[in-house]
């Protein structure tokens, strides 16, 4: 069972110092999840289960079904006590109550300053409350702005093109074993097919088999301008945090990384499949999932995982069963902290 909805606001708080702002709010949960209460505009999208099955099995899978078939009303409708449970009714009101008067209020430039997070509840099993998460965060979301580099600022509207690669994504299609690079438009111009030089290893790409991907759905992108995030194949030519760019060299500054809480050792079951597992961890530690040490003692040869979270670890062990065939156990290490020590040992 996951948490409580306060107990997740509290959560964040508290772990990342960042005040919250829930801008919808459940109605139940499990299997007496009802819908969510959309803060902004004081409504309520209620949530039918059978109406959803019903969606999933004529739609089909992908169909996002809070974009059909929603019952939307007032918070203030009097036939809503009536619709969900009675005493999911009086929680909500409860809890609204308890939002209104003690949580933030919704502070525009503190968000894009980010001094103060959204929060969005739905249920992902039943892809609802999608839309209306796409719909409310796009309202909320700035044009591109400019950024400063390693030769000096620029613009979102400036001739020469600079991109910045944020993500690494291995297996999107198992039947192909694709690498994707992930790179977002920083300014200028976008054209399939276009030069660019990679800052990091001084060597010219051309973006041949650019992409934009949404959900399951992959089409071929022509052209992009600021904001716009591009699919590119990766053959190895990326890795996170490169700066791509025409004109006068210029890099933009690395994406900031997280100091490890967790560490475990990554243990092979199969030594039978040690090229899988080798291949799994490099992949991995590419995309930024987690990040691997080594043990100084040559003897040890298991490679060590250090993360922020447990989900980090459960994702890994997850992903090299699924998409290399391999099993893996963990074992768990006494430390909190990782350092580097100034001159080495």
């Amino acid at each position: 069972p996951s948490l409580e909805p306060l107990e997740l606001l509290d959560q964040i708080e508290s772990e990342f110092e960042l005040p919250t702002y829930a801008v919808n709010w459940p109605i139940g949960s499990g299997d007496t999840f009802r819908g969510v209460y959309h803060r902004p505009r004081r409504e309520v999208h209620l949530f039918d289960k059978e109406e959803s099955k019903a969606t999933k099995a004529k739609k089909g899978q992908d169909e996002d079904i809070a974009t059909r078939g929603v019952d939307i009303i007032p918070i203030d409708d009097p036939r809503l006590a009536s619709l969900i449970d009675a005493d999911l009714y009086a929680q909500l009101l409860e809890d609204i109550e308890l939002l209104d008067e003690l949580g933030s209020e919704l502070d525009l430039d503190a968000v894009h300053a980010g001094e103060l997070t959204p929060v969005f509840f739905g249920s992902g099993a039943n892809n609802f409350g999608v839309q209306l998460f796409l719909d409310t965060f796009l309202g909320y979301s700035v044009r591109p702005r400019g950024r400063q580099t390693s030769a000096g600022r620029i613009e979102a509207v400036d001739e020469n093109f600079t991109g910045f690669v944020f993500k690494l994504q291995a297996n999107m299609d198992p039947r192909h074993r694709d690498k994707v690079a992930f790179v977002r438009v920083v300014s200028g111009r976008f054209e399939r097919g276009m030069k660019v030089t990679n800052a990091r290893t001084k060597k010219a790409v051309a973006l041949s088999r650019p992409s934009q991907l949404f959900g399951q759905e992959k089409t071929v992108m022509d052209e992009g301008f600021a904001g716009d995030i591009i699919g590119l194949n990766n053959p190895g030519s990326f890795a996170i945090g490169d700066t791509l760019y025409t004109g006068p060299r210029r890099a933009l500054p690395p994406i900031p990384t997280f100091s490890p809480e967790l560490f475990a050792y990554l243990r092979n079951t199969d030594t039978g499949k040690y090229k899988q597992f080798q291949k799994g961890v490099t992949e991995l530690l590419g995309e930024g999932a987690v990040q691997v040490m080594y043990s100084r003692d040559a003897v040890k040869q298991d490679p060590i995982l250090a993360a922020v979270g447990q989900l980090q670890f459960e994702v890994v062990q997850a992903r090299m069963l699924q998409e290399y065939g391999v099993e893996t156990t963990l074992d768990s290490l006494p430390y909190a902290v990782a350092r580097w020590v100034v001159g080495g040992w």
